[in-house]
């Protein structure tokens, strides 16, 4: 099979494709013929060594794979070769075939899209960050950062559906359309305005009720200043490339809490409240209540070029990386 490695830090060029033997599985294992697979910007960090899940040379870059199992291990008996499955791999899923745990690995309906599925992943951590963690009421005002991108897109389509006023900041009038497309009532382009100013006018005398940030930066501390009386700032990754300084006694005045969350750890510390959660999002686009945005479809040899893509910001929604003819 081919796969692609990350065989030395660095920049997304520095990946290779390689020729690799088929896995095999073990106990409680299978193996997944891939079709599609999810990168995101944490892939582009860990493969820059520069993302706290560290990840030991070589690996296979990647994020859930979506696919029909290839094979069985000794002991499974809720898959069958065939199926038509999601999980994540032992190692990641930018190869033609992935050795997946029955224990992370989910049965798909009939007939469903495999690259809108993998698509979807980033509505599982923007539907914890909103409805787990944050816990959004209607009518409450939701910042989102990143808005443009696969968790700030999802974020926007799953607030407006709570009920919530949604205010989605991106970096160029083409990513705010789309924002505004999926439900957004207000736009902030933080690359061509005072981003305080705009959210202190947009947050009005009450404030933010939520942010949500998957891009922390310079972004972080006006999104901070704006938070309103008992809100909640939930912070999901640092795509902004580095980890902002907030000034805590802003938490202190406005009576506010700064939260943070990861489906990695959930799935340490919680794994039935991850598969749960996965299952939430799997029944959600079988019912066409959500629907990512897939902005491009890469070959597996193209797997860089996705990841470029994603480093210079060029990405509106998901993007995913294909094989087998999906």
């Amino acid at each position: 099979m081919r796969a692609v490695l990350c065989r030395r830090y660095g920049p997304p060029d520095s990946l290779v494709l390689e020729d690799m033997p088929s896995p095999k599985p073990g106990r409680g294992e299978v193996v997944i013929s891939m079709r599609a697979v999810g990168v995101s910007q944490a892939n582009v960090l860990i493969v820059a060594d520069n993302h706290p899940n560290k990840r030991a040379l070589p690996f296979i870059p990647g994020g859930e794979a979506a696919g029909l199992i290839k094979e069985i291990g000794e002991g499974v008996t809720a898959f069958k070769p065939g199926d038509a499955v999601i999980g994540a791999g032992k190692d990641g899923g930018c190869a033609e075939e992935v050795l997946a745990s029955v224990d992370r690995l989910y049965l798909l309906p009939e007939g469903m899209d495999f690259t809108q599925i993998v698509g979807a992943g980033s509505y599982a951590t923007s539907l914890h960050a909103l409805r787990d963690v944050a816990r959004v009421k209607p009518g409450e005002t939701v910042l989102i950062l990143g808005a443009a991108g696969g968790v700030g897109l999802a974020a926007v389509d799953l607030a407006k559906q709570m009920g919530a006023r949604v205010i989605a900041c991106a970096s160029s009038p083409e990513k705010l359309d789309l924002c505004r497309q999926y439900g957004a009532d207000e736009l902030i382009n933080y690359d061509g305005e005072d981003l305080r100013g705009a959210i202190k006018k947009a947050g009005g005398d009450k404030g933010l009720d939520v942010v949500i940030d998957p891009v922390g930066g310079k972004y972080a501390d006006p999104a901070v200043r704006g938070m309103g009386w008992g809100g909640r700032y939930v912070i999901i990754g640092f795509a902004g490339g580095f980890v902002p300084d907030l000034p805590l006694n802003l938490p202190l005045l406005k009576g506010c809490a700064v939260m943070g969350m990861s489906l990695h750890r959930l799935a340490q510390h919680d794994p039935q409240a991850a598969k749960a959660l996965r299952a939430d999002v799997i029944r959600l686009l079988a019912e066409g209540k959500i629907r990512p945005h897939i902005c491009a479809t890469y070959p597996l040899e193209h797997t860089a070029d996705a990841m470029n893509d994603l480093r210079l910001r060029k990405v509106l929604g998901k993007v995913v990386v294909v094989a087998g003819g999906a």
